[in-house]
Parts: structure tokens; sequence; C-alpha cells
């Protein structure tokens, strides 16, 4: 197990396509830069995918139930591409998120882990925004999971899933020492909100958590036309750690890869040796009562 790597992660601009080769051929430019620049892991956004949809004729683009509809067409390339980069560069690609159709025929909103070997695991979404449960009506998932990678045991929380301290606290119980946080907002309160959940998940459980947001706007989509963010890395606020939790931070909006170099092996030592004890701490036995008098 590789302990210590470098990760990038992605500050994504969304763009138009005619056919699936150019979006291919730009995915691959990504992903060459990213190795180019030493990365091992890259972790890309939430809603990434629906680029894809640029594919599709007008009034499907502006149709949010013909949009999910059309792209479980392409589902299948989307993974093919992602699992033959994955294995020809030898890394892990948490592929951000890209909407599936269940087996019971609701839509998830779903982030696939590719292995160095091509193989893939996935993380549904499980807290639904306003916008995903009222107005696209996709369905959130159940199941929190772990997954082993050649870096050791990580989880993925996808955008509002951030902000619930649970998640990733349970996570964490199972052996996460990394938590990557795919993200879509089109606001900068959006933003915020997912990044303060980043830092207050990497605080509480000191471990590192990486976000990774869409920029720039798609106004050719109903579902992703402004977005906002920057990509970061954040780290337990304690001995050998910057003084602020953030170990590497983008430019706001600015398409980029954001680069840092992490090391499991400190999540471990830190947790036996830090200021605080923040990740033993947690109230299991400590349940007090409620005065409402």
């Amino acid at each position: 197990m590789e302990q210590a790597f470098r990760i990038a992660t992605a500050q994504y601009d969304l763009s138009q396509f005619e056919n699936f080769a150019t979006y291919e051929a730009k995915i691959g430019r990504w992903v060459q830069e990213a190795v180019t620049g030493g990365a091992h892991f890259l972790v890309f956004p939430e809603y990434f995918s629906m680029e894809l949809a640029s594919l599709f004729e007008e009034n499907t683009l502006r149709s949010l139930s013909k949009e999910l509809h059309a792209l479980q067409e392409v589902v299948p390339e989307f993974k093919r591409l992602f699992g033959q980069l994955a294995e020809h560069h030898g890394i892990t690609i948490v592929a951000g998120s890209i909407p599936v159709r269940h087996v019971q025929g609701e839509y998830r909103n779903r982030s696939y882990l590719f292995h160095p070997d091509g193989r893939s695991e996935h993380q549904d979404k499980l807290q639904m925004t306003r916008f995903e449960h009222e107005q696209w009506f996709i369905t959130g998932g159940h199941d929190i999971r772990v997954i082993e990678t050649v870096h050791g045991r990580i989880g993925i929380n996808i955008c509002y899933d951030s902000e619930f301290p649970m998640i990733a606290r349970r996570q964490v119980e199972a052996g996460a020492d990394l938590i990557v946080v795919p993200s879509c907002t089109d606001t900068l309160a959006g933003y915020w909100r997912v990044r303060i959940g980043c830092q207050a998940r990497a605080l509480e459980n000191q471990c590192f958590v990486v976000q990774s947001p869409t920029v720039g706007t798609a106004p050719w989509s109903e579902a992703v036309d402004i977005n906002i963010g920057a990509a970061g890395v954040y780290t337990p606020i304690d001995y050998g750690f910057p003084d602020h939790g953030v170990l590497a931070i983008g430019a706001l909006s600015e398409p980029q890869w954001v680069f840092a170099d992490l090391d499991l092996a400190a999540i471990a030592h830190i947790r036996k040796t830090g200021q605080v004890f923040n990740d033993r701490d947690w109230p299991s036995q400590f349940r007090p009562e409620l005065n409402t008098r």
C-alpha cells in the first residue's frame, strides 16, 4: 500500500462537443496533464459529466428529464474511457459523478472510482439538494461505503453529503483516512457551504479531505449553467499541518489542476500524538441530556 502519493484535484470547466471522440480527447488531455504533474490519484467534480449532454439535440438539452434519459446512452462509454485511462496510466481516478438509472427505474447521482487495473466501484450521493429532489427528481442512495484502494481506504462524499457529519464519520470509523468531495455549486455561498463542510470533516475526523468543483458557465445546459468553486486539499489542524488547515487551494473558478502531496501515515501519527484528539474524542459513550427547563 502506497500511503504517500501526489493527488490532483480538478477545477473543471464544462465544454460543448460535436461527438464523443472530442470529449474523449479533452479528458485525455486533462488526465495527461495531471500525470505529467506527478499525480497518482485524480479527482474530478460532481456532474462534470453533464457536458456530455451537449452531444444531444436542443430539445433534449432544454429538458431536465430528457437529459437524464439520454445520458444513459453514454454511461457505458464514460465508464470505458475512465477505466482505460486509469489502467493505461496506472492511477486511481474518482470520476466525479454522473446520473445513472437505478435498477428500479429512478436516477442516482453516482461517483465511480476507477482502480489502476481498470476496475470500478461506486458511491451514490445520499442527500439530495432541493434542485435535485424537486426539479430533477434524482433519488438519494442508501449505502455509505468505504473503498479499498492502493493508497488505503477512502470515502466519497458527493457535494451536499459533505455537510452531514455522520456520513464521513462512519467512513472514518471504517478506516478511511481520506475523504474526496466532488462538488458542483452555482453560487459563492454554495461553494463556501461545501468548503466549510470539507474543512469541518477534516478537523473533527483528523483526516484529509479533498474537494473538486466544476467551474465556469455552460449556458446550453439547464442543469449546470453556472459553476463556482475552487479545488482544495484540507487537513487536520495540528502539529505538522497548516495552521489554517488548507494544504492547497486553487484560484476561484479558474480551470486548473490543484496538486498536493499526501502521506496517510501522517494521519495515524497525529491521531496518536496530536495537540487534541478530535478523532478519538467523538462522544460515542457521551450522551448529554437536553435540559429544556
